[in-house]
């Protein structure tokens, strides 16, 4: 089958979470792509990245972005709205911020792997509520994010075909950009966790410990009911979740992940109070075997399914999760169900459902379709 020439174009490399992984799982697809971004750091990201052959922009030559990358807000479409991608049949973007502004060659198909359109864009109010912004930093923002607003809806208009990692970000790219959405759900090493029978009492966490995730709830209503919750990860907000702990919360810290994965395995259910766009934690907890019990909203509408995999809460409270947390208690959850529905979201499945959502695409332009590695 002809191979189109593809390239892959991501919105920064200097840190390792959810969409470096889908970049990864995109490059085995595509393994002769070259990958463009912002700016590289190699000591921060997966090793796997050295092999690849990225390219960066101009912002590699600014030092700011090591430390404080968010501050480089305004500098963003004029990188990538300068970057034009020459000789590459597919331009498949993996993008939650600006990187879906690059400049394709004409005639060239391209595809945004869209993670959410841009959360300090489009939901100001929401990302900077859990944030410690500066009082001058919030008057001066509103102008820049009216302008970066303007440029990234402008920029989503030469998309060819978006592509979202849920329900919920579709919504949002069809009301934010006025276009439509089919949803490709994300890679999720389900393999690498085996149910047991050694199942104990206390709940679990394992998260960033920043404060839009809204650990601060479980934390409360575990304490206030007494009830043992295990917290594996670390952040900035740990301190303060520290001092709203009562005896039956232990913090475990960082953890290797062969440790993560008995943890999964041993809870007696994973929480998950944030509001996501898709939340990996919570595939990876049923593919353990273990229930849910999740803030009814965002990814976790798609990856929950209420009263059979586990429980949806319907209010960020500390009394709602309560309620919850009581009733997932009293459940018993089939472990089969479990494993089963946490399969729908594995790496074979995502690298399938992308190359038939390309491949359509390229055949609605008259292209011909592309076969992965």
């Amino acid at each position: 089958m002809t191979r189109p020439h593809t390239a892959l174009v991501h919105d920064w490399l200097n840190q390792q979470g959810g969409a470096e992984n889908v970049l990864v799982e995109m490059h085995r697809m595509f393994p002769a792509a070259p990958v463009y971004t912002s700016f590289y750091e190699p000591a921060l990201v997966d090793p796997a990245f050295r092999r690849l052959d990225i390219r960066h922009t101009w912002l590699q030559r600014l030092p700011l972005w090591r430390t404080n990358h968010q501050a480089l807000l305004p500098l963003y479409p004029l990188a990538f709205g300068g970057l034009r991608i020459p000789s590459s049949d597919l331009v498949l973007s993996n993008s939650s911020a600006f990187c879906k502004g690059v400049r394709t060659a004409p005639g060239a198909v391209h595809v945004c792997y869209c993670l959410t359109p841009t959360r300090f864009l489009w939901m100001p109010d929401t990302y900077l509520a859990s944030e410690r912004a500066p009082v001058w930093s919030r008057l001066l923002l509103p102008p820049v994010l009216a302008w970066a607003r303007r440029w990234d809806r402008q920029a989503a208009q030469r998309v060819t075909q978006f592509l979202g990692i849920s329900r919920a970000v579709a919504d949002r790219i069809q009301r934010f950009y006025g276009r439509s959405a089919r949803i490709v759900y994300p890679p999720v090493d389900v393999d690498r966790f085996k149910p047991t029978t050694d199942v104990d009492d206390a709940f679990l966490i394992v998260s960033r410990l920043i404060p839009y995730k809204r650990i601060d709830l479980a934390v409360r209503a575990c304490t206030e009911l007494g009830l043992p919750l295990r917290i594996v990860g670390t952040g900035r907000a740990e301190a303060g979740l520290r001092a709203l702990a009562g005896p039956s919360v232990k913090f475990l810290g960082r953890l290797p992940d062969r440790d993560v994965s008995v943890e999964m395995a041993r809870c007696r259910a994973f929480l998950f109070p944030g509001d996501e766009d898709f939340g990996i934690t919570p595939v990876e907890a049923q593919a353990a075997g273990r229930p849910v019990v999740a803030y009814g909203s965002g990814g976790a509408l798609d990856t929950v399914i209420d009263g059979t995999t586990g429980i949806l809460f319907r209010e960020q409270s500390v009394a709602s999760l309560g309620a919850a947390l009581r009733r997932v208690e009293s459940m018993t959850f089939e472990t089969d169900t479990l494993v089963a529905n946490a399969r729908r979201f594995s790496r074979e499945n995502f690298r399938r459902s992308l190359l038939e959502a390309v491949n359509d695409c390229l055949r609605t332009h008259r292209r011909p379709p592309v076969s992965a590695a």
